[in-house]
C-alpha cells in the first residue's frame, strides 16, 4: 500500500484569478467567521441584503476550508488525540452527505456472497477532496455499482473519512460506505497501547468517537485495520473494543457496518493468515465481517468455509489487483481469484481497483474499466431497484464539457462525483452488444450512455437490459425516454422501452437469484403527454440538438417490476447485420400518482463568511460567499447555483452557471463582480434552482434568489488590509 501524497491543486475557472492572498488557517473559533447578514427587506420570496465591502480578513478553518481559494475540503484525522478531540463543527457541514442510502434488493443481510471494493489510490484525498469539485481532466470514477456490495475509502491516515463526494455517489447506487480506522508501524504500536492497554474506559472512548464520526458524517461505518504488533494487555482487550465499536455503530446509523482486515492475531503479533482460523476467528467474533489477507490458495478458502459456518458470506476474501505477492490472479486476470472464492461460496473483496486507471493510463480510462468488470461479470451478483422514480442521465460525474438539454453549458474538464448519477447495468454479449459511456455527448451532465451492437439476419430486434427491479408495480407508469441514434442505418431503425414483469408474489421475498419474468410489456406511446409532464416534453423539444424524446404510459395489476430494457428494432427484415450505434440520454420510470404532486420551494436563503478580494483587473473585485437555503428533505436531487451576474446600473446580464451543490448549503468562490464608485451601489442576483429526484421541471418563481446590494465604505477600501 502507498504512502499518502498531496493531491493536485484544483484549478478551476472561478478558483480565482491570480492575485489572490491567502485566507488564514485559524482552527479556533472567530465571532466574524460566522457573521451572516440577515435580509434588510424580502419581497416576493427574494432574500435582498445589504453589505459593505471589507478587506478584513475573514479566517476559515484550513481543515474544512482549501487555504488559497475557501472552496470546501474533505479531510482526515492523524492521531489519537484529533480523534478524542473531534467534534461536530458548524464550518463541516459540507462534509454531511445529503444523499440516503438507497435501498435495493436483496439486501446486504441476503445470504448470497457479497463483493466488496476497496478504493486504495495514491494515498487518498486527490481530486476527490474538493467537495465542489475539480477541473480535472481525465479523473478516476468508479460506476459499476450495481455489482457491489460495500465500498471501502482507504488511506494510510489514522482516521479516514470518506470524502462527501464518494459517500454520495455510493449512496445514489445502493451501496454502503465505509471509512478506515488503521494503525501501523511503531507510531501505530503506541496509538495501540494508549487506547487498548488503558482498559474499558480508554477504548469506549474510542469507539464512540468513530461511531459519532459515522453519525455525523452520515456514512455506514468502518474498515479496522490494526497492522502492528500488540502487547498482551493490548491484544487482549481488542476483542472487547470490536464488539463495543460495532454495537455503537449498529446503534449510531442504521445497517451500520464494522469489518476486521486480517492482520493481528490472538497473541498479538502481526502474521497475516490469509484466511479464518482459530487464530483470527475471535475478532471475526466481535464483529460484522473479516476482510483477509491475499495471498491465499484454494486450501485456505476450503479452511475458511469450513471455520466460517454459517457466517461464510461475511468473509471477504481479498484480491490485490495490482497482484502483489504470491496471488492467483491480478490485473485483466483477476476473475481467476474470484472464479476461485465463488466455487467456495465465500465473499471477496476486490482491493485498489484503481489499478485500471494507474496501471493501463488515463487515456483510455473508461474503455479499459468495462473491460475489467466484464471480466469479472459471471461471478459478481447484480443489484435491483426497489424504489420509484427511476430518473437518471447516465452522467459519471466528470466529463470533458457539462451539458444542459443536450447543449454544451460549459466546455472544458470538469470532475464532481457528487454529481454522478443512478448508473445502469453495463451488460456485454459476446461481441454483439455493448455499452459504455459517452463523454463527447450527453443530455444533461458530462456522458450519457452509449449502446452499440447489431441486429443479426433473421432477427428484427435486439434488447439490452438497462435496470433491473424489484418491486410491487403501481397502477399506472410513465416512462419517459431521450435517445439519439447515429450510423448509416439511423432511419432503418426505431428505439423503444420494454419493461418485464412477475408475479406480484416474488416481489419481496429475500431471493438470491430472480424467477424468471412472466410479463414483457412494450409502454404505450403518448404523442400528447399528461399534465404533469407537459412542461417536461416541451422543454425536450424547445431544445432537441438532435435528441429524440418519447413518452410511454403503462397500466399494470397484480405484478412486480423485474427488468427495464432497450429496444432497438428494425423496420424491415434483412439478411445481413444491421450495425446501431444509440445514445441514451434519459430515461425516466414514474409513478403516475406522484407526477401530479405539487414543486416544494427554496427557502430561507441567506449568505455568510464573504470573502471580498481585489480583482484581476481594473475596476474588477472577486467575491466569495456561502449560501445555505432550506428545501423539504427527501425532495431534491441536487441544485444548481446560478448567477444573474452583478451590475451597477440597470440592464440585464446574462445567467451564468456556478455549480451543483448536494446539500443546502453551496460556496460560491472567486465570483468576478465590478466595483462601485464612491457613493454607489452595485447589485449581484444569486439563483437556486431545485432539482427533483424524478427532474421534473420546477417553475423558476419556486426557486431561491438572494440579491445582494454592496457599496464602498465611507473613506474608500484599502486594500492592504490596514
Amino acid at each position: 500500500m502507498a504512502e499518502a501524497e498531496e493531491g493536485s491543486g484544483r484549478r478551476g475557472k472561478r478558483a480565482g484569478t491570480g492575485n489572490e492572498e491567502p485566507a488564514e488557517a485559524e482552527p479556533e473559533r472567530d465571532s466574524r467567521r460566522r457573521r451572516s447578514f440577515q435580509p434588510a427587506a424580502e419581497s416576493r420570496g427574494t432574500t435582498v441584503l445589504h453589505e459593505t465591502i471589507s478587506t478584513r480578513p475573514q479566517p476559515l478553518p484550513a481543515r474544512y476550508f482549501d487555504t488559497k481559494t475557501t472552496e470546501p475540503i474533505s479531510f482526515f484525522l492523524s492521531g489519537l488525540e484529533e480523534l478524542l478531540s473531534w467534534q461536530p463543527d458548524p464550518n463541516d457541514e459540507f462534509n454531511v452527505s445529503a444523499v440516503p442510502l438507497a435501498k435495493r434488493q436483496p439486501p446486504l443481510h441476503s445470504k448470497r456472497p457479497r463483493t466488496l471494493v476497496c478504493h486504495d489510490m495514491r494515498g487518498g484525498y486527490l481530486e476527490d477532496r474538493f467537495i465542489q469539485g475539480s477541473a480535472t481532466r481525465n479523473p478516476y470514477v468508479f460506476y459499476h455499482w450495481r455489482y457491489i456490495d460495500i465500498f471501502v475509502y482507504f488511506s494510510h491516515h489514522t482516521v479516514t473519512i470518506p470524502p462527501v463526494c464518494w459517500t454520495n455517489a455510493a449512496h445514489r447506487n445502493g451501496v454502503p460506505m465505509l471509512g478506515t480506522f488503521i494503525t501501523e508501524w511503531m507510531d501505530g504500536g503506541k496509538l495501540c497501547e494508549a487506547f487498548l492497554a488503558s482498559g474499558e474506559e480508554a477504548y469506549s472512548a474510542v469507539s464512540q468517537q468513530l461511531a459519532r464520526i459515522a453519525q455525523h458524517y452520515r456514512f455506514d461505518g468502518w474498515l479496522i485495520n490494526i497492522e502492528n504488533p500488540l502487547s498482551a494487555a493490548a491484544v487482549q482487550n481488542l476483542p472487547h473494543f470490536l464488539r463495543h465499536l460495532t454495537a455503537q455503530v449498529h446503534h449510531a446509523v442504521p445497517g451500520g457496518l464494522v469489518i476486521w482486515y486480517d492482520s493481528v492475531l490472538q497473541n498479538g503479533s502481526l502474521t497475516w493468515q490469509n484466511e479464518l482460523n482459530r487464530q483470527n476467528s475471535v475478532f471475526f467474533d466481535a464483529c460484522d465481517g473479516l476482510f483477509t489477507n491475499y495471498n491465499w490458495k484454494e486450501e485456505h478458502l476450503e479452511r475458511t468455509r469450513r471455520m466460517a459456518g454459517p457466517r461464510h458470506t461475511d468473509v471477504y476474501v481479498g484480491v490485490d489487483v495490482f497482484a502483489r505477492g504470491d496471488v492467483i490472479g491480478g490485473g485483466l486476470d483477476t476473475y481467476k481469484s474470484l472464479r476461485l472464492i465463488r466455487q467456495h461460496s465465500l465473499s471477496a473483496a476486490i482491493f485498489a481497483p484503481g489499478w485500471v486507471y494507474e496501471h493501463l493510463g488515463e487515456e483510455n480510462f473508461l474503455h479499459n474499466e468495462n473491460k475489467f468488470w466484464a471480466l469479472l461479470a459471471e461471478y459478481l451478483h447484480t443489484h435491483s431497484i426497489c424504489t420509484l422514480p427511476l430518473a437518471t442521465s447516465f452522467s459519471l460525474g466528470a466529463g470533458t464539457s457539462r451539458f444542459l438539454d443536450g447543449k454544451e453549458e460549459e466546455s472544458g474538464p470538469w470532475y464532481n462525483l457528487s454529481a454522478q448519477e443512478i448508473q445502469p447495468l453495463y451488460p456485454e454479449h459476446e461481441g454483439r452488444l455493448s455499452t459504455s459511456c459517452c463523454l463527447q455527448d450527453a443530455w444533461c451532465g458530462g456522458s450519457s450512455l452509449k449502446v452499440h451492437g447489431k441486429i443479426p439476419p433473421g432477427e428484427d430486434h435486439v434488447v439490452t437490459r438497462l435496470f433491473s427491479f424489484q418491486m410491487p408495480a403501481p397502477p399506472k407508469l410513465f416512462l419517459t425516454l431521450l435517445y439519439k441514434l447515429e450510423g448509416p442505418h439511423a432511419e432503418e431503425l426505431s428505439v423503444a422501452l420494454e419493461l418485464t414483469t412477475w408475479d406480484s408474489s416474488t416481489c419481496h421475498a429475500d431471493v438470491t437469484s430472480l424467477p424468471e419474468p412472466n410479463g414483457r410489456h412494450h409502454p404505450r406511446f403518448l404523442p400528447k403527454p399528461p399534465p404533469g409532464l407537459a412542461k417536461l416534453l416541451a422543454a425536450y423539444h424547445r431544445g432537441s440538438h438532435g435528441w429524440t424524446s418519447r413518452c410511454y404510459e403503462l397500466d399494470l395489476q397484480n405484478c412486480g417490476l423485474r427488468d427495464l430494457s432497450l429496444l432497438v428494432s428494425r423496420h424491415q427484415p434483412s439478411p445481413q447485420d444491421t450495425p446501431f450505434t444509440c445514445l441514451l440520454g434519459e430515461v425516466r420510470v414514474l409513478d403516475a400518482a406522484s407526477v401530479a404532486a405539487a414543486s416544494p420551494e427554496v427557502q430561507n436563503l441567506s449568505a455568510s463568511q464573504l470573502w471580498w478580494q481585489e480583482g484581476p483587473g481594473p475596476g474588477l473585485l472577486s467575491l466569495s460567499l456561502t449560501l445555505r437555503w432550506a428545501f423539504p428533505p427527501g425532495r431534491g436531487s441536487c441544485f444548481r447555483l446560478l448567477s444573474q451576474g452583478a451590475r451597477c446600473r440597470r440592464g440585464q446580464t446574462p445567467v451564468q452557471f456556478l455549480g451543483l451543490a448536494h446539500g443546502c448549503l453551496y460556496r460560491a468562490v472567486g465570483l468576478l463582480v465590478p466595483r462601485p464608485e464612491a457613493g454607489q451601489s452595485c447589485r449581484l442576483e444569486l439563483l437556486v434552482e431545485p432539482v427533483l429526484r424524478d427532474e421534473l421541471p420546477v417553475d423558476p418563481e419556486r426557486w431561491g434568489r438572494l440579491v445582494l446590494v454592496y457599496s464602498e465604505p465611507a473613506g474608500g477600501t484599502n486594500w492592504d488590509g490596514h
